[in-house]
C-alpha cells in the first residue's frame, strides 16, 4: 500500500560522511525519503563536515548534537602503559558503555522538542541511541505516530564479542524494546538473539542501497595471476585472516591479495612475505569499493561461524557479481587452491541484490505505518 506524503525523523550516530553499515543503513534512507517527496529530519552527531553539497542534492534537515563531550581513553605507546590503557578503554566500554552512553544523553535532549511525526526510526549501534529515544518518550506528548528501532547487530545476545554484557544493560534492552512499535533487524536468523517477549514486534529489512546492476564482465584482461579481495574489519578467532594469509604465504604463483580495512595490524605478519601480493588500504568510498571489487577474479569473505550476527559487506559483493570463497573457522585449503585456479564451484551462494534496492527497502519501513503494532503480531516460537 502506497502512503502521501508523511513527516519522517530519522535518528542515528552514524551518518554521511562516515564509512560503516548503520551511516549507509541511516544515510540511504534519508536521501530515498526524500526522493520520494516526503518531508525527512536527520537528528545525529555533529561531524565536521560542509554538508552543503549533501544538502543541495537531498532535501532533509539535519539537527546535530555536540560530540565527543566525554574523553577518547587513549592506548600508550609503550609497555606497560600499553596493556593497562587497552584494559582501561576495554573494562569502560564492557561495564559502562562509555563512550558511547552519552549518545543517550543528547539524544534525549535533542528530542525535547520533536513532535508530530509519522514514524520515527532510531539506528544501533550504538545502543544508546535507542535507549535516549526511549527516555524521551512519554504518555503525555508522542514523538512520533510509530517509533521503529532499527538494530543492525544484537546487543544482549551478540555472540562476537569476548566479553557478554554486563546483566544490568539487559534492563535498558527491555526498556526500549518494550517503548518501540516495532524493532526491524536485517536477517531473520538474527532473532533469536532478542528477547522472545519481543519477537513479535520484529520485523525483517535487509540494508538498502540505491544502486544499478549490471551483469557485463569487468575483470581487468590478461593480468598475471588471480587479483581477490577483502573488505571489512577482523575478529580475533572469528573473522581471523591468518589461516589464510598463512597458506598463501606458501603458494608461488603469482597474486594480488587487495585488503580495505582499517585494521592493518592484523596483516603486518605477513607483509614481508607475501610483499607485492598482498596490498593493503583503508577505507575507501563506497561507490569507489564496488568498482573495484567488480574487477576483482573473486572476494574473500571470513564467516562470522553465527546465524546471529550477518555482514553487510555480503551486499556489495552481491551487487558486484564476483564469485565469493567463503572461509569458515575450520579453514578448507583446498577450497582456497580452487578459486586461486578460476574453480568457483564452491562460491558461497547469496541473495538475489535486487532485494537490497533502496527503493524496496525504504517501502518496507513505510509499510510499518499501515501495520498494526506489538499486539497484533503473531509471536514467533
Amino acid at each position: 500500500m502506497s502512503n502521501p506524503s508523511v513527516k519522517l525523523l530519522l535518528v542515528s550516530n552514524a551518518f554521511y560522511p562516515e564509512i560503516s553499515p548503520r551511516s549507509y543503513r541511516a544515510t540511504e534512507l534519508a536521501r530515498e525519503f526524500s526522493r520520494q517527496g516526503h518531508e525527512v529530519v536527520v537528528i545525529t552527531k555533529y561531524r565536521n563536515h560542509d554538508y552543503s553539497d549533501f544538502l543541495r542534492e537531498t532535501s532533509v534537515v539535519l539537527k546535530m548534537w555536540d560530540g565527543g563531550k566525554l574523553p577518547e581513553v587513549g592506548i600508550a605507546r609503550r609497555n606497560p602503559w600499553a596493556f593497562l590503557s587497552r584494559a582501561l578503554k576495554r573494562a569502560l566500554l564492557v561495564l559502562f558503555e562509555y563512550p558511547a552512553i552519552e549518545d543517550m544523553f543528547h539524544v534525549r535532549k535533542m528530542l525535547r522538542r520533536e513532535k508530530g511525526y509519522d514514524m520515527m526510526i532510531s539506528f544501533a549501534v550504538p545502543y544508546p541511541v535507542h535507549w535516549g529515544v526511549a527516555w524521551a518518550m512519554n504518555r503525555r506528548r508522542k514523538i512520533a505516530t510509530k517509533w521503529v528501532a532499527d538494530c543492525g547487530d544484537p546487543y544482549m545476545g551478540d555472540v562476537l564479542d569476548s566479553f557478554r554484557k554486563p546483566f544490568y544493560f539487559g534492563y535498558l534492552e527491555k526498556w526500549f524494546c518494550k517503548k518501540a512499535d516495532f524493532i526491524t533487524i536485517p536477517v531473520q536468523s538474527a532473532i533469536d538473539a532478542y528477547y522472545p517477549e519481543f519477537h513479535g514486534k520484529m520485523k525483517i529489512i535487509p540494508q538498502g542501497f540505491n544502486f544499478d546492476i549490471s551483469t557485463s564482465e569487468q575483470v581487468k584482461p590478461d593480468r598475471e595471476g588471480p587479483e581477490f579481495a577483502y573488505a571489512g574489519r577482523f575478529l580475533q578467532g572469528i573473522r581471523d585472516p591468518e589461516p589464510l594469509l598463512a597458506f598463501l604465504s606458501k603458494i608461488e604463483m603469482p597474486f594480488r591479495f587487495y585488503v580495505y580495512t582499517d585494521q592493518p595490524e592484523y596483516l603486518k605478519k605477513y607483509i614481508d612475505s607475501l610483499k607485492e601480493k598482498l596490498i593493503i588500504s583503508d577505507y575507501i568510498p563506497r561507490e569507489q569499493l564496488l568498482k573495484e571489487l567488480a574487477q576483482m577474479d573473486f572476494l574473500i569473505n571470513f564467516d562470522n561461524n553465527t546465524p546471529l550476527n550477518v555482514p553487510s559487506k555480503l551486499i556489495d559483493y552481491s551487487i558486484t557479481g564476483r564469485p565469493v570463497l567463503n572461509i569458515k573457522r575450520d579453514f578448507s585449503a583446498e577450497s582456497v587452491k580452487n578459486f586461486l585456479n578460476g574453480n568457483y564451484s564452491d562460491r558461497m551462494q547469496l541473495p538475489d541484490p535486487m532485494c537490497y534496492h533502496i527503493r524496496i527497502v525504504s517501502g518496507q519501513f513505510l509499510e510499518l505505518l499501515n501495520t498494526d503494532n506489538y499486539a497484533d503480531q503473531v509471536i514467533y516460537q
